[in-house]
């Protein structure tokens, strides 16, 4: 029997999960490496479209391994009398459902919050969507990609002569999954003192936005509009990617002052730091540039190894661009145990990325990658019967 004092801290946590591919799915992937008993429910005839997306190897999808990892997978027909009595009887034993249906769906399946909540007053209902539950835009269909436009990113992403671009993940829908997953355990929070649950009404698009800083303010009140700018922030300096003697770009971010000094001294420069031209960071902001060409100078000197070498000692930020190979080899990555493999019945072994944030006490961990369709029907269904009162019908 796992300590109470050592287990995960969401293990007490029961979540219904009634959304599908990836903004609610995500909230509640990470619900579940903290520990939650997440339970999905999917459509009995065809499964969230997640199981057929991305990369599919040996049939199945890894994107799917990797959302649906530690949950539960039962069906049930939303649509259908018995799938929402099968859904209420879950609610009565749950604390949280979450859901990214379009606005108005749930309702329609006759599971809105008020029925939820008459069925456990308790009950949290996290509901993630394109726009937010009310508003003019609310009844449109809404993707992540949507999102991260209509929030502000999308246009800031790319260099500065061609259209945005977009990211290699879905970033707008996982945004809004962590604001889920956040606002999710406020409401938690809240009911430990009221006993009585409330919606959480998260959107994409201002999930995104609230990523965008000063983004806003700016234009409002100096009329400043930000623009894509490639690889660089426009008057942040020196920070950027560049060439080594290898052929290899590096990332190196020394726009603070005491750190420019030690990127100075390590390209046997001290005397930049100490000019007119580069000394503070408004200066070095004004010749952007032609900073960079100095700085790339020094680096297309040396080997790879010796940049990084030079800059570690002299404790200036610097990193290779990684992709997957690189992280499966780097000794760091090994040493916290930043990507685990989990077992699989059909791939085997499959790496994926570790639980974040880390507890010191009460950590999450990656119990298992995403099931087969209705993998615990059973399983579930047994449990809600030997809760049930003899005298109920069986769902």
């Amino acid at each position: 029997m796992t300590n109470p004092e050592s287990a995960p801290a969401l293990s007490s946590l029961r979540v219904i999960e009634l959304g599908q591919l990836i903004a609610g799915p995500f909230c509640c992937q990470l619900l579940a490496d903290l520990g939650a008993d997440v339970i999905k429910v999917e459509q009995p005839d065809v499964g969230d479209p997640m199981r057929s997306w991305g990369v599919v190897h040996d049939e199945k999808s890894l994107s799917w391994n990797v959302i649906a990892r530690g949950k539960r997978c039962v069906t049930a027909d939303l649509r259908t009398p018995d799938g929402r009595d099968f859904v209420l009887e879950l609610v009565r034993q749950a604390d949280v459902v979450v859901e990214n249906f379009r606005p108005g769906t749930l309702e329609r399946f006759g599971l809105g919050y008020e029925v939820l909540s008459e069925a456990n007053p308790k009950i949290v209902l996290t509901r993630v969507s394109g726009y937010g539950q009310d508003g003019p835009y609310s009844s449109r269909a809404g993707y992540g990609s949507i999102g991260e436009a209509m929030g502000g990113l999308r246009y800031l992403v790319g260099d500065p002569d061609r259209a945005p671009s977009r990211f290699g993940v879905s970033l707008g829908d996982m945004l809004a999954g962590v604001h889920a997953a956040i606002g999710t355990l406020a409401a938690l929070r809240a009911r430990d003192t009221t006993s009585v649950g409330q919606v959480v009404d998260v959107s994409i698009y201002e999930s995104v936005l609230a990523m965008t800083e000063a983004l806003v303010s700016d234009y409002a009140i100096g009329g400043i509009t930000h623009e894509r700018s490639g690889a660089i922030l426009p008057g942040v300096a020196p920070s950027n990617v560049y060439e080594t003697a290898d052929g290899e770009l590096l990332l190196i971010a020394a726009n603070q002052d005491s750190v420019f000094g030690r990127l100075a001294a390590a390209m046997g420069r001290p005397e930049l730091a100490a000019s007119d031209e580069y000394a503070t960071h408004i200066a070095r902001g004004a010749r952007q540039a032609e900073l960079d060409v100095e700085v790339e100078k020094w680096t297309r000197s040396l080997s790879t190894e010796d940049v990084l070498n030079a800059l570690d000692e002299h404790s200036v930020p610097v990193g290779r661009i990684y992709v997957a190979r690189d992280m499966l080899a780097d000794e760091h990555f090994k040493a916290r145990n930043s990507i685990v493999d989990v077992p699989d019945d059909i791939l085997g072994s499959v790496p994926m990325q570790a639980v974040t944030p880390r507890l010191s006490k009460n950590p999450g961990s990656v119990r298992w990658g995403g099931s087969e369709h209705g993998a615990h029907d059973t399983e579930v269904r047994e449990w809600l019967a030997s809760l049930r009162d003899p005298a109920e019908p069986s769902v």
